[in-house]
């Protein structure tokens, strides 16, 4: 309900167009507020009917509109209370206290900036660490600085003692294997795993027993590249290519009976050392290698056969682990058949002595 204000002792007057003039009158149409009371009379002329009547139509389309859920409790209740000056004056209209009212309701809808939903200058500044962007950026300097990208050197010492069984041959070492010395170190790396479900180790090593592997199955270990990185992706053609001829006079001086290239990469790149470009599609596959491609040949030897194994990277996800086992289990089996037959030729070769031995007895 509205209350009238009390009548003024002004007098009115007015205009030639009918308008009421009051003392201390204030401009025509222009309305001003307090605490949601008008303190000042309104006043409807000719001139401002047309423009009250084309407000109304564009607040009609304004208000067709659907109004935002959370602004809704923005819009300020207003009680409009129009009064005249005399019995004289002329009474407005129900319409122009309905187009006054949704007037006052649109202003005060408009009267709040729509940057009010930003942030202001005085929130914290954690607010604005918690975008996905900065979270991003925090997350990789965290990693880059708990692991570096590459390390200046490697810990790792090549174990290749003469006429090995067999050599195995890595990319690279990681940043663990370079910073503990010790072969395929991350908990992600599948080697030592592989090593023992194809039957190459007759127990699952940790890490650590990198150097007992000559004396306990006479296999070796080294790398095409020396220098660490965080994965192998990170190393050039050119350094790779660049380690095969190192490769092959390692080989060629130690003369392992077979050697295994762990990973495809290893074999594309002694192919195109060789060749001078890279190996199709369809002239690679994993397992044993032609004779004519064996490495490390020099006067008087024909070279260590080669075996392409498949990469033990927790990072490689191209093979399922059954077809990584697969391909392992190829070589585990050509092992154990070489050590049984080593086995039994040193059992013919004591034989012999403990036969003079029984007999002296």
């Amino acid at each position: 309900m509205t209350e009238s204000l009390p009548l003024t002792q002004n007098t009115d007057k007015r205009d030639g167009n009918n308008s009421i003039l009051v003392d201390n009158d204030v401009p025509v149409n222009q309305t001003r507020t307090f605490n949601g009371v008008l303190d000042k009379y309104l006043h409807v002329s000719k001139a401002t009917k047309s423009l009250t009547q084309e407000t109304k139509r564009q607040q009609d389309i304004h208000d067709d509109q659907p109004t935002p859920k959370r602004r809704r409790g923005l819009v300020s209740k207003t009680t409009t209370t129009i009064t005249t000056t005399s019995s004289s004056s002329a009474s407005v209209s129900s319409s122009d206290l309905a187009i006054s009212k949704r007037v006052t309701r649109s202003k005060s809808r408009s009267s709040t900036p729509a940057s009010s939903n930003l942030p202001s200058r005085s929130q914290s500044p954690s607010t604005f660490a918690d975008s996905p962007e900065k979270r991003q950026r925090s997350r990789s300097t965290t990693r880059q600085t708990a692991s570096p990208a590459a390390l200046q050197t490697s810990n790792l010492r090549d174990t290749i003692p003469q006429n090995l069984t067999l050599l195995l041959i890595g990319v690279n070492p990681g940043i663990m294997t370079g910073t503990t010395g010790f072969a395929y170190a991350h908990p992600s790396n599948l080697f030592w795993k592989l090593l023992h479900w194809s039957g190459i180790t007759t127990v699952r090593h940790p890490p650590s027993d990198t150097y007992r592997l000559p004396e306990l199955y006479n296999i070796g270990n080294t790398n095409i590249v020396e220098r660490p990185t965080r994965d192998a992706s990170m190393l050039s053609k050119a350094e790779m290519d660049a380690g095969v001829p190192v490769l092959e006079e390692k080989i060629a001086a130690k003369r392992p009976e077979a050697v295994c290239l762990v990973g495809k990469s290893i074999w594309e790149s002694v192919w195109r050392a060789r060749k001078g470009r890279a190996i199709r599609k369809e002239e690679f596959r994993y397992g044993w290698q032609d004779p004519s491609e064996n490495m490390g040949k020099c006067e008087g030897w024909d070279g260590a056969r080669v075996f392409v194994a498949t990469t033990t990277s927790g990072l490689a996800a191209t093979m399922s682990l059954a077809e990584k086992q697969a391909v392992w289990n190829e070589l585990g089996s050509w092992v154990v058949g070489r050590r049984e037959a080593l086995a039994q030729a040193q059992a013919q070769d004591q034989a012999p002595t403990l036969a003079q031995a029984e007999a002296q007895a």
